[in-house]
Order: C-alpha cells, then sequence, then structure tokens
C-alpha cells in the first residue's frame, strides 16, 4: 500500500469521511447491544435519506442470532439489543466520531450521548451506560496497578477519561450480577413460521390466550410499506412455546408497491413509490415494540395478515393517506368492517389529490351516462339487465342499454352447446333478479366501464349499482341472500362505492349460511321439458284439466308465441295464443350467420317488441286449450292483476299486432270479441293492417285454363300419402319403351360406361327388379361421391346407384324428347298429408296403398300444378274419392282457402272444384269432431301447417 511519511515516520492512508467529527442523527434500528443505524436528512426532496452503520468504540456486545453463528443467540445478546432499542430508536442522539471509512459498508466507529435521565445538562454515553448494566464490555481492560499510572501521566486525556468510566461500569455491572453477568443470560429460543411452526397456529394461540387478541411484537424488518418480519416478544406466548417466534406480517387492508431485489438474476427494479412507502414505515416502525391484531394469512398460509396498532393512529390509513398504498380488497375481507371506510376516505383523498401511485389517476371516463333511470325489459343473467331509459320509444332493440351490478359476480349459468352445467344458485339468482327488477322503473347509477369479450369481439359493458323502490343497492340484496358474491378486484381497479357494505353483507351470508354459502349439498331442480313435441302431447291433458295456471314467460318467440315455465306443474312448455298468428320478426343473429333465416314479415319486430315489453319475464296466468302436432300448448294469456287484468291475446288483435286466423273464423271457433277486435283495427288502419288492401281475383286467360278430364290410371311409385306417380292404362308407350329398353340391354350388356352425370340429365341406369338386371331409362338428382341418386322416369321410383357400374348414356332415339316419360307425378287434389317422419304421414302412404295399389282407378284430373297433376282417384264403381276418405280417416286435411284459390284461377270450371272442397271440407269436419287421426289432440294450428 502507498504510504505517505512525515519526518521519516511512515503515516497510513487517510480515512475516507462518512460522518463528521461531530453532530446529530436519528437512531433508526439497532442491530445489537452495541451497534446501530442512523439515519440523516435527505440531501434533497425525494431522494433517499443517508443511513451509517455505527458501532461504539472499544465495546462489544452479545452477538445476536444470524447464519454466521448458525442463528443461535450469544447468552445475553436479546437482552441487550432490546435494551438499547427501547433507550434510543427513533430518537435523535449526538455522535462523535472516532474511527471511520476503514472497514467494508462504511462502519462509523465512535461514541453516542444522550440526554441524561436525571434532568441535568449532563449528556448520557450510551455505551458507558451499557456496561454498566451489563449488556456489553469493554474491549481492552485496564488493571487496578495500571489505573493510577495511567491517571498521572494522561490527566484530562478524553480517551483515557472513556476507558476508566468503562472500566468503572464494568466492576459495577459484575458487582451487581446484571446483564451478561448474570448466573444465566437469556438465550432465546428462536422459532421460523412454516418451519417450526404454522401461522394459524400462531393466530389460533393468541386468540386463546392474549388480552384483546393482540400480541405484543417488534418489527425486525421492512420489506416493503406493507410487509414486515415481526418478532414475537409477548410474555403470554411463553407457555405456548411462540415467544420469540418469527413471521411475515402482511398489513392487513392495504398494498403498497414492491421493492425490487438487487440480489436476483436479474435484478428486479423498485415499482414507483416503493422506496418511499418503505421509508414512510421504517421511520415509524422499523424496531419498534407495537400490539399486533392477527385475522388470518394469506393463500400460502405462511405469512399473516394483521393490524398494527401504534400509539399516533393507523399506519395503513396514513400510508393510502400519503399514496404510498393502495387498499387490497382481499386481505381487507378478514378485517372488522368497522375499519374499512377509514381506508376507503384516505385513498380517495390520495386519488382527488394525485398522491404517490396516484400521481396519474383520472377518475373512469364513461362513454354514456353516469345515471341511467328507465324500466327493466329484461334480466340477461343474475348480475346483468337490460333497461330501456325512460322518454325513449322501444322501437328498436339498440334502445336497450346493458347494465351489470358494480363489484358483484353472480353464478354462471351453463351452456348446452359445450355441455357446460350450470353454477349452484345461478337459476335462483337470475330468478331473485327478475322479481325485484323485471318491468319495475330503476336507477342506475354508473361507476365504471368494462370491455367485455364476446366471441372474436369485445362489448364495452357499464356497472353500476340498481336502484328500485326502497332497496338502495338490488345488488346487496343478492349478496346478503347468499345468491351472489362480491368481485373480486385487483387493486388498482375501479369498483363499486358500495363495496365495504356489499363485503359486509356477503359476510352475514356466510355466517348464516345462507345460499351459496351452505353447507348443504346443493340439488339443482330439474323441470319436465314439455317443449318436446312427444311429451307436450302426452301432457296436454293435464295441463288443459288444470284449468288457470300461473306461469312465466321465459323467452318470446314472436307476437304470440312464448316458452313458458309453469311452476305449479314444474314444466317448460312452448305456448301459443289461440285462434291467432303474429307476423314473422327478424330472425336472431345466430340464425342468420347459418343461413337458416326467414325474412322478416311487416309489423313483425314490433310484434315481439310489444310482447317483450309486456309479458317478458312477467308472472301470468294461462288457461290451456288445446296442443299442436308441433307441441306447441294453445290457449289465453292474462297479464297483469286487479284492475289491470287484461287478455293479452286481445290486446295484441287491437293494436294490429297479430291477426286472427281466418280458418278459426269461418269455422266459427273464433270468439265474437276477438273478431271484432280485428274488424275495429282493420277500419282504424292500425299495425298490420295500415298498409293492408283486400285482395283482388285476377281476371285470367280462358286460353290458360284447364278442362276436367277423367282418365283410367294405375299407381307406379307412392312418395308420401299425397303424392304419387302415374301411368295411363292401356298407354302403348309402356309397352314400345320396356320393349326398346330390352334391346338396349342384349346389345350393350350390364357393364356400366362413362356418361355426364349433371343434374337433370337423362342416362340409362340398371336396376334389378328381382328377377333380371335391365338398363331402365332415369333422371340424375343428385350426385353424392362414386354415387349417383336418380329417378327412373317411365315409372317414379328413386334409387342411389353406382356411378362406375350402374350407369351408362342413353342412345339418342330413347331420349325423352322422341318418347315422353311414362310416368306422370300427381298429388291428391285439395289433399294436405303429413311427411313420412311422422306417424300420421306414415298411415296416410298406407291407407294410399292399401286402396289404390296394383288396381286401375279413375283419375278426376282438375289441372296441372307446378309440374304435378291435380287429381282425385276414385274406385271402380265408387262415388266417394280417396281423398275424401282419406281425410275422413284424420289421415289428411283440406288444404288452406288460398291453395283452393289459386287452384280454382286454373280450371274452366271453378265450380267444380269448390263442390269438390265442400265436400272434402265435410270429411274433415266429421273428423275433427271424432277427433281421429291428427285431430286427436285437438286443433293443429297454424304452427303445424308451417313444420
Amino acid at each position: 500500500m502507498a504510504t505517505l511519511t512525515t519526518n521519516n515516520v511512515p503515516v497510513a492512508n487517510p480515512m475516507r469521511t462518512v460522518l463528521p467529527s461531530h453532530g446529530l442523527a436519528t437512531v433508526k434500528s439497532v442491530l445489537s447491544g452495541d451497534t446501530v443505524v442512523l439515519t440523516g436528512r435527505p440531501t434533497s426532496p425525494g431522494q433517499k435519506a443517508p443511513v451509517v452503520i455505527f458501532t461504539f468504540e472499544r465495546v462489544t456486545a452479545p452477538r445476536m442470532a444470524s447464519k454466521a453463528n448458525g442463528n443461535i443467540d450469544d447468552p445475553g445478546a436479546f437482552p441487550a439489543r432490546e435494551w438499547l432499542r427501547q433507550l434510543c430508536v427513533g430518537k435523535q442522539v449526538a455522535f462523535e466520531t472516532r474511527k471511520q471509512g476503514a472497514t467494508a459498508g462504511d462502519r462509523v466507529y465512535g461514541l453516542l450521548f444522550m440526554p441524561s435521565p436525571t434532568g441535568d445538562d449532563t449528556k448520557m454515553n450510551i455505551a458507558v451506560e451499557a456496561v454498566r448494566v451489563g449488556h456489553a464490555t469493554p474491549k481492552v481492560l485496564i488493571q487496578a496497578e495500571d489505573e493510577n499510572a495511567i491517571a498521572v501521566e494522561q490527566e484530562g486525556d478524553p480517551v483515557v477519561e472513556y476507558e476508566r468510566a468503562l472500566n468503572s461500569a464494568l466492576q459495577e455491572a459484575k458487582s451487581n450480577g446484571v446483564g451478561v453477568h448474570s448466573p444465566s443470560p437469556l438465550v432465546r429460543p428462536i422459532k421460523n413460521a412454516g418451519e417450526e411452526f404454522q401461522t394459524l397456529e400462531l393466530i389460533e394461540t393468541v386468540k386463546k390466550l392474549c388480552v384483546g387478541n393482540t400480541v405484543t411484537c417488534v418489527i425486525e424488518y421492512v420489506f416493503d410499506g406493507s410487509r414486515f418480519r415481526v418478532h414475537v416478544t409477548d410474555p403470554e406466548l411463553e407457555q405456548a412455546g411462540l415467544q420469540y417466534a418469527n413471521f411475515t406480517l402482511i398489513l392487513g387492508g392495504v398494498a403498497s408497491p414492491r421493492v425490487g431485489n438487487p440480489r436476483m438474476d436479474p435484478p428486479t427494479q423498485s415499482e414507483p413509490f416503493a422506496d418511499q412507502a418503505r421509508a414512510f414505515v421504517e421511520a415509524r416502525l422499523l424496531h419498534r415494540e407495537l400490539k399486533i391484531s392477527l385475522h388470518g394469512t394469506d393463500k400460502s398460509g405462511i405469512c399473516a395478515v394483521g393490524t398494527v396498532h401504534h400509539p399516533k393512529g393507523n399506519i395503513g390509513v396514513e400510508l393510502l393517506k400519503n399514496g404510498l398504498a393502495r387498499v387490497s380488497d382481499w386481505s381487507a375481507r378478514m378485517m372488522n368492517p368497522l375499519d374499512i371506510p377509514a381506508f376507503r376516505v384516505a385513498e380517495n383523498n390520495a386519488k382527488r389529490t394525485n398522491l404517490g401511485v396516484w400521481h396519474s389517476y383520472a377518475p373512469p371516463q364513461l362513454s354514456g351516462d353516469a345515471e341511467i333511470i328507465g324500466q327493466v325489459i329484461e334480466v340477461l343473467t343474475g348480475d346483468t339487465i337490460a333497461i330501456l331509459p325512460a322518454g325513449q320509444a322501444y322501437d328498436s332493440e339498440t334502445k336497450l342499454k346493458k347494465v351489470s351490478l358494480a363489484s358483484v359476480r353472480s353464478p354462471r349459468v351453463g351452456n348446452e352447446r359445450t355441455n357446460k352445467p350450470d353454477e349452484p344458485y345461478a337459476n335462483e339468482c337470475k330468478d331473485r333478479l327478475r322479481v325485484l327488477c323485471t318491468g319495475k322503473n330503476v336507477k342506475v347509477t354508473i361507476h365504471y366501464e368494462r370491455d367485455i369479450p364476446m366471441g372474436q369481439n369485445t362489448e364495452k359493458r357499464q356497472f353500476g349499482t340498481i336502484s328500485v323502490g326502497k332497496r338502495e343497492d338490488v345488488g346487496e340484496v343478492l349478496v346478503s341472500e347468499g345468491l351472489a358474491a362480491t368481485q373480486h378486484h385487483r387493486d388498482d381497479e375501479e369498483k363499486s362505492p358500495r363495496y365495504d357494505l356489499l363485503v359486509a353483507a356477503e359476510n352475514g351470508a356466510k355466517t348464516a349460511g345462507k345460499g351459496m354459502h351452505s353447507k348443504k349439498e346443493y340439488k339443482n331442480n330439474t323441470t319436465n321439458d314439455l317443449t318436446d313435441p312427444k311429451k307436450a302431447k302426452a301432457y296436454s291433458g293435464s295441463l288443459m284439466r288444470a284449468g288457470k295456471l300461473k306461469a312465466v314467460v321465459e323467452y318470446v318467440f314472436n307476437g304470440s308465441r312464448y316458452k313458458i315455465f309453469v311452476p305449479t306443474e314444474n314444466c317448460h312448455i312452448i305456448f301459443a295464443l289461440e285462434n291467432l298468428k303474429s307476423p314473422q320478426p327478424s330472425a336472431p343473429s345466430s340464425i342468420v350467420s347459418r343461413g337458416q333465416a326467414r325474412p322478416a314479415e311487416p309489423f313483425g319486430d314490433a310484434s315481439k317488441r310489444h310482447a317483450r315489453l309486456s309479458v317478458l319475464q312477467r308472472t301470468v296466468e294461462i288457461f290451456c286449450k288445446g296442443v299442436t302436432m308441433g307441441g306447441v300448448i294453445t290457449g289465453e294469456l292474462y297479464v297483469g292483476g286487479g284492475a289491470q287484468r287484461r287478455d293479452f291475446g286481445l290486446e295484441m288483435v287491437g293494436a294490429g299486432l297479430a291477426s286472427v286466423d281466418q280458418r278459426k273464423i269461418d269455422y266459427g271457433e273464433a270468439s265474437r270479441t276477438i273478431v271484432d277486435a280485428q274488424a275495429h283495427a282493420k277500419s282504424n288502419k292500425v299495425g298490420l293492417w295500415a298498409t293492408f288492401k283486400e285482395k283482388q281475383e285476377p281476371v285470367a286467360k280462358l286460353a290458360m285454363k284447364a278442362n276436367e278430364k277423367n282418365a283410367t290410371v294405375k299407381l307406379s311409385e307412392i312418395c308420401t300419402g299425397n303424392s304419387f306417380f302415374i301411368q295411363y292404362a292401356g298407354d302403348e308407350a309402356i309397352n314400345v319403351i320396356d320393349k326398346s329398353m330390352r334391346i338396349f340391354t342384349a346389345d350393350n350388356g350390364t357393364s356400366g360406361a362413362p356418361c355426364d352425370l349433371k343434374n337433370g340429365k337423362i342416362v340409362a341406369a340398371l336396376y334389378n327388379d328381382g328377377s333380371e338386371k335391365l338398363w331402365y331409362r332415369a333422371k340424375i338428382l343428385e350426385r353424392k361421391g362414386a354415387k349417383a341418386k336418380v329417378l327412373f322416369v317411365d315409372y317414379g321410383n328413386v334409387s342411389v346407384v353406382s356411378i362406375s357400374t350402374q350407369l351408362r348414356p342413353l342412345d339418342i332415339q330413347l331420349g325423352v324428347d322422341r318418347i315422353p316419360a311414362i310416368a306422370k307425378e300427381a298429388v291428391l287434389a285439395l289433399t294436405v298429408t303429413r311427411g313420412l317422419d311422422d306417424d300420421d304421414g306414415v298411415n296416410a302412404a298406407r291407407f294410399l296403398q292399401q286402396s289404390c295399389w296394383g288396381k286401375e282407378m279413375t283419375g278426376r284430373i282438375f289441372c296441372e300444378n307446378e309440374g304435378k297433376l291435380v287429381i282425385a282417384l276414385y274406385e271402380a264403381n265408387m262415388t266417394t274419392s280417396i281423398n275424401e276418405q282419406m281425410i275422413s280417416e284424420g289421415l289428411a286435411r283440406v288444404s288452406r282457402k288460398n291453395e283452393i284459390d289459386v287452384l280454382c284461377e286454373k280450371v274452366v270450371r271453378p265450380d267444380s272444384l269448390t263442390d269438390f272442397a265442400g265436400d272434402l271440407s265435410l270429411s274433415e269436419s266429421t273428423a275433427r269432431k271424432s277427433r281421429i287421426g291428427m285431430w286427436r289432440y285437438g286443433d293443429i294450428g297454424d304452427d303445424d301447417e308451417e313444420e
């Protein structure tokens, strides 16, 4: 090492100055019985205050437990540290430096002085006092014979005087047997949370043994503004073996920014204002012995959550007041609810003045009104509603405002498509909110907005407090009844101003074991789903016999058709207003995206909106009168109570939003009241009658009308109960084409050949009738991979054949342009049957087969419609047609009047067709009265016709 010399005497490098030789400082903390940490004032605002480790000159104290000594105290180390801590932590002392800058960490050696406890002007040397009470010993001992010599030679030397004072104090301590000179100096049995004991065990022990449920502790270290390492000193826990236990404390109700860790790889930086928050707490709590209330633990179970009781106030409130922390909702839930309002007020004040972590805070900017007053149209989920604002007409779904309850989370409803079940109490929560809000005027105060993911898009949702009637917050009602829970927000998220009241309500529900907090196993209420046609028809009788039923309208399909829940029968039904038809509304977007939507009819949306406004999610009265083949229950519906009770079907007709089925009027089944209401609406031109014009019969040209003719026919193929193919009896073309196709088979064999497979192309198709394989004329209907669907044009049957082995080109002279197709497609005149997917449809087809197959029938051909012959079939010497017989058996019904009118326009003698329609109507009336076939459940209804 380089040295400087003076008069040829080597002098060491001068020590770097850390502190001046004399000065004043504050004791920040005490590391041991002979070492403290001094802190001064920061050099400029916002800078860290300087700190220095200061050790007493020529004095040593027992070492505190650390990694260097196996985490075991030297005897008397802790009492020494405690004596010094209680004496000077947080107080101002005078320092006098003796040696500095010569060791790592810039440790300073010297003397500390405090005012004398006697109250005079003298100063107390803390090092000498520590030796006197036995908590430290001098490093250099002066022998008695040397003391006199030193006194003579160096009288007045401060060092000598200091050593003499130390020696005198040591002798006094030994004679008194105090401190380290006592027979058995204290050695702490230190325990650490998570290793020697569980934090929850400490919390429960404190509640049992400690007065006031508070434990005395020393704040040993401050990790950040809201997390400390704490050492238990409470003697009441000695019997439990938890005195001198160490644990980590999280300050309840607050969360300060995290301090970075430079020793990590890579080093982490401190969050903004983390160092300021830490310094703020250190100045007030570090190495103070304080009472602490323990509330619980974090989710790891290692860190305790508690409140530090300081004589001058609540440190959590002070942190919030200065913008050095945020309210932590998860830990605030463990605290006494009465303590939280002070936290909220302090945080809100810091927000308003943009202090600390809120320096860039701005109140949430709302995209809409901060307050909405209006009527609740629909409860969408247990915490979300759709509101029609006051003063706005409900002429579009876009007028509705979707609002969710602020800081409230309801159980989620499941998804049938993904097989996701409902969460427990999801339906109960939604129904309770329905009872509280639907149809009522509410006031919504908006607090914040969120972007909610909706598939690939997002929706800006408003969250607020909903007030209805005398209930200030319906969210609090749901939470207090255990049907919903409070939302767990991040510390920096906006939340409801009533959040603490919501938490208190939730705690009350938990204590009482209500709803989702009940210990009983949740049993999901399963309902009988009568929306299935078969079930609906089976149960319809009991519903009709029940008379008046209370029900809840759950969904509106159109103005006159709804999905309804009947609580007394515990079932869901599809319900339609009897004798009424509503215009088709716009299809939901999900159906439009699949390309399955039917176009909306005029006033369809208006009719649906009126029903949503009037009956959706309301409790109504229904009278079930019948059931359609599609499983739709028909009847009357009444809404409102007392003097406000009204027939909703009559209201819809009177407002021109629904019409009475003309057939019901013709049959005399519609009531005079509702017919008069329609006539009144029509005369006033309201609703759908505003643009209504009476149909004018078009004048058809006689040349385009068909003459009725009779012919003898045979059925060659039956497609459905009223659709078939015929061949004219005695037609020579049958023999010609049969002979020609046999020659074609003999010439070409039975092997397939490439041919044109366009739809509608006439080709030869190989068919085995059970006796032999022959080629027949066929028309390509559809190609399906290696196969094709074909229609045999001379017989009417359809088959799927192999393209490579069962198809080949047809000779030109055998084309249908040279020899027309033998089989003609026909339908039973004015007779409508079900499809083959319905039992009645199958029975109709069987009836046609039993009556006509293999027989020569007399065909009364009225005309041709859409390429099909309109025909009535008669057996030989019979005056009653097959059409009439099928209708009288309840296997078919008569075509609607507009369909009859269309056919009448195509014949020369419409009166003949009209008379035939009258005969069919008489047969239908007989079947209806007998309740047979398709009429066994009552009237089939209009929706049945559409299906």
